[in-house]
């Protein structure tokens, strides 16, 4: 069968306003390599040749300049830019509105960008090798069929995506016996607590978790497809937020729920045993330098993780 070309979109927007641009962001590589570098590189070995960066124009300078450097070398790269003013006819920007859109918005953003199948990642989180093939090797045999769609997720089990640190956000996931995703539902505040895992939506009342949970890291596999689903789908997140605009984001995963709901879409779980590592706080970053000087060690990365490229 013949191979399709692949693209990553790497939604970036975010970045600027907790780093205040590229250059702060926390260097967790011997030579100074970021995560967004070894989530590049492990897509290349994987396959993916093309490289769509959705970023903020805050950090427009910082990004060609630290991104021009090493990823522009070795690969098609490119820039949109997520926009908060982007928003369809009829909509205007609510006043006080400074946080992005969103996921699915941070997605749509790169449609003028794609042609083919695509996985679409976060670029502070990092994901594992075998993860980017996994996704690779669906991507290349993914075909939409009778108006559904065919896309797949990464899948981690919860406790391999837990920080000692404080909460984090993850898209909870049920899945079938055979791998199909049936819902997933995106909780912004899941935390370990004594040996499980727990998760409010108030602040008041939790919720238990089992640690084997599968949950998404946002590292999602799609055909073209889902941009029209996108489009169609964000004039009614902002009716139906209208109350909440200021604050309220256009998941990724709220919106492949529903498509799953609807029957229009079918998401087949790649189940991962990677460690998730990602500087979600301050004291993160000791675990996230020690886990990938370990991964060096066993030879997955080189020291200098660009040397002797183009």
């Amino acid at each position: 069968m013949q191979r399709t070309d692949l693209t990553l979109v790497v939604m970036a927007a975010g970045i600027g306003s907790r780093y205040g641009g590229l250059k702060q962001i926390d260097q967790i590589g011997p030579f100074g390599e970021i995560i967004i570098d070894y989530s590049v590189y492990d897509a290349l070995k994987a396959g993916f040749t093309k490289m769509v960066f959705v970023i903020s124009k805050a950090i427009e300078e910082d990004f060609h300049e630290r991104v021009g450097r090493t990823i522009a070398k070795n690969c098609s790269t490119v820039a949109v830019f997520q926009r908060l003013e982007d928003v369809p006819a009829g909509f205007h920007v609510p006043a006080g509105r400074v946080k992005p859109w969103g996921t699915a918005h941070a997605t749509l953003c790169s449609q003028n960008e794609v042609d083919s199948p695509f996985a679409v990642i976060n670029a502070d989180d990092f994901y594992g090798r075998t993860a980017f093939q996994t996704i690779a090797d669906y991507l290349h045999r993914a075909r939409d069929l009778d108006g559904v769609a065919d896309y797949c997720m990464v899948g981690y089990r919860l406790d391999n995506t837990l920080t000692d640190h404080g909460h984090v956000a993850r898209g909870i996931c049920s899945v079938d016996e055979a791998g199909i995703l049936l819902n997933i539902i995106e909780r912004t505040r899941i935390q370990k607590y004594d040996q499980s895992a727990r998760y409010t939506d108030d602040g008041q009342h939790w919720v238990t978790l089992p640690l084997e949970t599968i949950v998404s890291m946002n590292i999602w596999g799609f055909t073209p497809s889902i941009f029209s689903a996108l489009v169609e789908r964000f004039p009614r997140f902002l009716m139906e937020n209208r109350d909440n605009i200021a604050k309220a984001e256009y998941f990724l995963p709220n919106v492949v729920g529903n498509l799953i709901l609807e029957k229009r879409a079918h998401v087949k779980v790649l189940i991962t045993r990677e460690k998730w590592h990602g500087v979600t706080y301050p004291q993160d970053r000791a675990e996230v330098k020690a886990a990938i000087q370990e991964l060096i060690h066993q030879g997955m990365y080189p020291e200098n993780l660009w040397a002797g490229t183009k």
